[in-house]
């Protein structure tokens, strides 16, 4: 709708795309006075038990006065959403408001479109709208014969109350998100994306379109190759000067061809995209796979074309993978689809994996190649315009073929949704990412994401929150999915080491020493030249020992003689154990066959599960990195999870008043003063001292005559501040004349240095002084870090990062994650501070942050944790109106 049509108040920010239950999109957007030609052809499609459903009455047509009401709405007190599909509305959803809390909801979801989740979307995002506006709860009246509503409120999650009045029923349930309306949210996005992604790895009728005749060509090369691996479904070619290419039949357009299309392989000129995807939007095609380049890795015209592009796609139900997409693999016997550059159908196996750009997917392709990993699927997003690794990892969380999970990402344009998706597939399945965080130099051009302003630290911590396994490189991917497929998950940190060069097995326990492993056993070394049953004995003889968790074994055949057989040996030794078993032989990585290691081995893909198979090593420390990564995430999977930080004494309504009528007077940002600070922390549980600004001996007397003895006074200069050396404070002043000299001596020795900022506070208990801070980054959303203040933060960067909303377990981790954490459990004869008190200082901050994207920085420092609890002593606070967060309570594609 051009932005002309819109009324002034129309707020833009509700607008989503999001994913319907059978995997199609839909577009949710405000209602607007031009609908009233869209509303009256929705209504004349009704059939007339569904009029009468939702209005009481069989109204045949709406009046010019029903339409003009329906239509104009304040978006306040009066709100509607449409559900559209390209220009025609399948769905409304509305409130009117009662009183100040409560509001009237009604649905009417088109008769055509029944069975899509329409109507829980609409809830979802009316929901949401209202609680931004103050609603606490819905009402509705609903007939009791219409069951398809009843049943839209009764499995959103919420506690709805019922009763029956003159034979209406009479619905009542409070808004608020409970553990369950949120379990049920995700949960349908969830079902929704992996249904969407699964129409495009499993089609039944691919389309290739721009499948040339010249050999060489992408279109012509693609053909090939879906035609080459066995594509089990119907296979078209799209060029309108050819019947046939490569023996396929060939049609002008894809709305030509008899069979309904799934998928449309596109490789034609960026120039012929449009017409090729409004081609496609004619013929109902689920998805596209836009191999073709230059889009918005061209420049700006590329980047207006993708977003035509998409809205295009979007707004007629269907995905995009691309563009410049290297395509899509599916080796399942049932599909054998290779829609993508590679020249040869991948192996089949158990690992998904998913890549960006064109060159990652040849590479990780290759070295999964080379280490006979088979993999289940294969997904490059190219440009990722629309599908991402996000919608990759709800698919895999479904899929039995799929063991582990590997992603190279170039770019992210969701993280919060990465983590909570991660965190969930990570239960079941391995997630193993190679990324080297986020940075201020940016993203790789084409792709759509936001440049993030923390440090790289905080990427890093998402990962360790959501229990996925961070690696540096290619090599270091397939190093860890090879023991996490193929052996049984290492139980714990205890190693045996046997090997037959006591160099190798001493280099291969200071290694296992240095990742955190503890050697119980071992290591243990025979003779190079002795004969290979004294070697299996030392082998067994650790598989046998209780106190080992994982064995890593170091063979050096001597000239290359016995190799054969000491991989066998290995093999059977290992097949025989539920330990975890790694192997390094130099010059050999992958997994080996057991009768040939110089053979690869050939997976086997079926749902009974992957084989049992010996991972192979070049180096003693690519075996013991990669085993030590497993073993982490073997932690992380038996560990506590968690549970939800308490909400008690946190007044987000209030808190969120404070904020409103601040950015009311400010709408470009404020910084809070140290009252004002004082006024929206208290809303959150959090007391921040007082503190009283003196610029003179006398004030500064009175200040701590008010205030009560015993009184620190400090400069408040950001110069002072900054330089621990000027030392700008005097504490522990018990009396009128202290305070007094305090004041004379720092007013003068500081006169250089913004003379007369200073400040009286009541003095805090002898501690640990740390620095707590909340940041809301134009990526992460709110990051959440803890450091010492001091050297540790400021020169040493020893500061802990997490990204909300955070558990109890979050909490507690982030205090461990910093070097200076053992000062707080009371170094070297010091009491140990209340942890205690910390974390529930921490998880409000962090609760404050999640809750309010307005909150630009809030930095407490210093905050002093002591046995006793901990000290609030400052706080710096900005307001911002913020940038809409990628990941938000309303389902929606980003």
């Amino acid at each position: 709708m051009p932005d002309d049509a819109l009324p002034p108040a129309y707020p833009s920010e509700w607008e989503a795309d999001v994913v319907l239950r059978d995997g199609s999109v839909g577009h949710v957007r405000p209602i607007t006075p031009a609908d009233e030609e869209r509303i009256r052809r929705f209504h004349a499609g009704q059939s007339a038990e569904s009029i009468y459903l939702r209005f009481f009455a069989p109204l045949k047509e709406l009046s010019p006065r029903d339409l003009h009401r329906f239509t104009h709405v304040d978006y306040s007190d009066r709100v509607a959403l449409v559900m559209m599909h390209r220009d025609d509305i399948i769905g409304i959803g509305r409130y009117d408001k009662i009183d100040p809390t409560t509001a009237e909801v009604a649905f009417n979801i088109s008769d055509h479109y029944q069975g899509k989740g329409i109507g829980s979307v609409l809830l979802e995002h009316l929901a949401d709208i209202g609680r931004d506006d103050g609603l606490t709860s819905f009402e509705a009246e609903v007939l009791p014969q219409n069951h398809k509503m009843l049943a839209v409120f009764a499995d959103a999650g919420y506690i709805v109350s019922r009763r029956v009045e003159d034979g209406v029923v009479q619905v009542h349930f409070d808004i608020e998100p409970t553990e369950k309306s949120e379990s049920v949210r995700l949960s349908r996005e969830h079902r929704a994306e992996s249904i969407s992604i699964s129409a495009l790895l499993a089609p039944k009728v691919i389309a290739v379109v721009g499948a040339g005749r010249t050999e060489g060509s992408v279109g012509h090369e693609v053909l090939r190759h879906l035609r080459d691996g066995g594509f089990t479904g119907e296979l078209y070619a799209v060029n309108p000067g050819a019947d046939e290419v490569l023996g396929i039949t060939s049609y002008p357009t894809v709305s030509a061809i008899p069979s309904h299309v799934d998928v449309a392989v596109v490789a034609v000129p960026a120039d012929q995209a449009i017409a090729v995807v409004e081609d496609c939007a004619g013929a109902n095609v689920h998805g596209l796979v836009i191999i073709s380049a230059g889009f918005a890795e061209a420049g700006k015209d590329g980047q207006k074309l993708e977003r035509r592009l998409l809205r295009l796609a979007r707004d007629s139900g269907m995905r995009i993978v691309g563009p410049t997409s290297f395509g899509l693999i599916n080796t399942a016997e049932s599909v054998s689809m290779n829609a993508s550059l590679a020249p040869a159908m991948a192996p089949a196996g158990h690992l998904g994996l998913f890549a960006q750009s064109g060159p990652l997917g040849i590479a990780v392709l290759q070295s999964a190649g080379r280490r006979s990993l088979g993999i289940s699927t294969f997904a490059s997003a190219g440009n990722r315009l629309d599908v991402s690794g996000n919608d990759l990892m709800q698919y895999w969380m479904d899929d039995d073929r799929t063991r582990a999970v590997g992603l190279y990402l170039e770019s992210m344009g969701n993280p919060r949704k990465f983590s909570r998706i991660g965190r969930r597939l990570a239960m079941t399945k391995p997630v193993i990412v190679i990324k080297a965080g986020a940075s201020k130099f940016g993203v790789p051009p084409g792709h759509r994401a936001r440049v993030s302003e923390v440090d790289p630290g905080a990427f890093t911590a998402m990962l360790t929150q959501a229990g996925v396994i961070h690696v540096d490189n290619i090599h270091e991917m397939f190093d860890v999915a090879q023991i996490l497929i193929h052996q049984p998950e290492p139980k714990g940190r205890r190693v045996a080491i046997v090997g037959n060069s006591v160099q190798l097995s001493a280099l291969t326990a200071q290694v296992a020493e240095s990742q955190g492993l503890q050697i119980t056993h071992g290591p243990a070394s025979v003779d190079a030249e002795a004969p290979l049953d004294q070697f299996a004995k030392q082998v067994r003889k650790a598989l046998a020992n209780d106190e080992v968790d994982s064995v890593v074994v170091c063979f050096t055949p001597p000239l290359r003689r016995g190799e054969d057989e000491a991989v066998a040996m290995i093999h059977d030794l290992a097949a025989d154990t539920d330990k975890t078993v790694v192997a390094t032989m130099i010059g050999t990585r992958g997994l080996m066959s057991r009768d040939a290691p110089t053979q690869p081995v050939t997976e086997t893909a079926d749902d009974a599960g992957p084989d049992r198979q010996l991972p192979l090593y070049m180096t003693p420390e690519d075996a013991v990195r990669a085993l030590a990564k497993a073993t982490r995430y073997g932690e992380w999977r038996r560990k506590d999870k968690g549970m939800p930080l308490s909400r008690s004494g946190i007044e987000r309504g209030k808190a969120q008043d404070i904020i409103d009528a601040h950015l009311a007077e400010n709408p470009k940002g404020l910084h809070l003063s140290h009252e004002q600070a004082q006024e929206l922390l208290a809303a959150y549980g959090i007391d921040l001292w007082a503190r009283t600004i003196v610029a003179s001996a006398g004030e500064a007397v009175a200040a701590a005559e008010t205030l009560g003895y015993p009184v620190v006074v400090k400069s408040l200069s950001p110069i002072v501040r900054g330089q621990a050396s000027l030392q700008g404070v005097r504490v522990d002043l018990g009396s009128a004349t202290a305070v007094r000299e305090a004041f004379e001596s720092l007013d003068a020795r500081l006169a250089a240095y913004d003379r007369g900022q200073f400040a009286v506070q009541r003095m805090a208990h002898p501690g640990v002084s740390t620095v707590v801070t909340g940041t809301e980054d134009p990526l992460f959303g709110p990051v959440v870090t803890f450091s010492v203040a001091g050297p540790a933060r400021d020169l040493l960067e020893d500061i802990g990062y997490r990204i909300p909303p955070l558990n109890d377990v979050d909490v507690a981790e982030l205090i461990d994650s910093i070097k200076a954490a053992p000062l707080l459990g009371g170094y070297k004869g010091a009491p140990p501070v209340s942890r205690g008190a910390l974390a529930e200082l921490i998880g409000r901050l962090s609760m404050l942050s999640d809750d309010m994207s307005e909150v630009a920085s809030v930095i407490l420092n210093p905050v002093v944790a002591h046995p006793g609890g901990v000290d609030v002593l400052g706080a710096e606070i900005e307001l911002q109106h913020p940038a809409k967060r990628k990941d938000s309570r309303r389902r929606k594609l980003t």
